[in-house]
């Protein structure tokens, strides 16, 4: 058999070929991710819906035609009109500032919670699980103390005394919601802290927290960004089940759970001022709820929507 080299001019066949290997290219993780998640359609739907929630949020105090504090003497409990586009509330307030204040205060108390709860929960997880030994016995006797105590109780006091700053709510909502999520962690980074790489890390002189940071939390990075999208939605719903029994935020601030707490007592004779912030709470939820369950097909190799990416 001939060894002599093909003439790409004797067989142009062979040479177009040849480009179509080398167009090959090798996606990236994030792009994996991507395509992933984006073949759910109900999650794409849910970052429309929030994505239009934040943007309500900022740009409906700037369009309102009253500041949500204001109070018009001259329509006191009056239904959506093109004076007042959600109403008023039985005290003359524009229910339609109210609202985006209230779900602007909601989103930031949310965002501030599930972020706090998410670093502290992975770095105290993550570093029990491997310095063991005394601290992680300590970390663990404090999660499971703190895990029997009422919790909403101490809530409930603490934001009564702080006289509804939605700052110290948040704080009080950080410290009683990272214990739960710090013992799912712990439970995974003990199988984490056994890896090749993790001995090798050790090993080669590397400290200890630097493998915490470096090698542990990357490896559990799925679980914490689902973390923090369910965070959102519990503390939205942990901050207006406080306000909506009178210990969250109060007056002149406002948020979703108190203003659903005062349009529940004019529901038959106001109902928009229940239902405006009603809706936008539900949306707040419901879209969060279909973003978590997204990411979560999405970074599981083993969901449906792994298997077909």
């Amino acid at each position: 058999m001939s060894t002599e080299m093909i003439d790409p001019t004797l067989h142009p066949q062979a040479d177009a070929a040849a480009p179509v290997v080398a167009q090959r290219k090798r996606t990236s993780v994030f792009g994996l991710y991507y395509r992933r998640f984006m073949r759910n359609r109900p999650a794409v739907f849910g970052v429309f819906i929030f994505i239009a929630l934040i943007l309500f949020s900022i740009i409906g105090p700037m369009v309102a035609k009253y500041d949500h504090i204001y109070l018009d003497f001259l329509n006191l409990g009056t239904g959506p009109t093109a004076e007042h586009w959600f109403g008023t509330t039985p005290a003359g307030n524009d229910l339609f500032a109210q609202v985006s204040i209230g779900l602007q205060r909601s989103l930031m108390i949310a965002v501030t919670v599930s972020i706090g709860t998410t670093v502290i929960s992975a770095i105290v997880g993550t570093a029990a699980a491997y310095f063991g030994g005394l601290l992680e016995r300590s970390t663990l006797l404090i999660i499971h103390f703190l895990m029997v105590i009422p919790t909403f109780l101490i809530l409930a006091l603490v934001s009564n005394s702080a006289g509804g700053d939605w700052r110290i709510i948040a704080l009080a909502l950080i410290f009683i919601g990272w214990f739960f999520p710090a013992r799912v962690i712990w439970t995974m980074a003990l199988s984490l802290r056994e890896r090749e790489y993790v001995h090798a890390a050790r090993y080669m002189g590397v400290r200890g927290m630097r493998i915490v940071l470096r090698h542990l939390l990357p490896n559990i990075g799925s679980l914490l960004v689902i973390n923090f999208t369910l965070g959102v939605v519990a503390a939205v719903l942990t901050e207006t089940g406080l306000s909506f029994i009178g210990f969250g935020v109060k007056i002149p601030d406002v948020s979703l759970g108190s203003l659903i707490g005062s349009g529940a007592n004019t529901i038959t004779s106001a109902p928009w001022v229940f239902y405006f912030p009603a809706a936008a709470l539900t949306l707040l939820t419901v879209s969060m709820a279909l973003v978590a369950d997204g990411l979560r097909d999405a970074l599981d190799p083993t969901s449906a929507a792994g298997g077909r990416a």
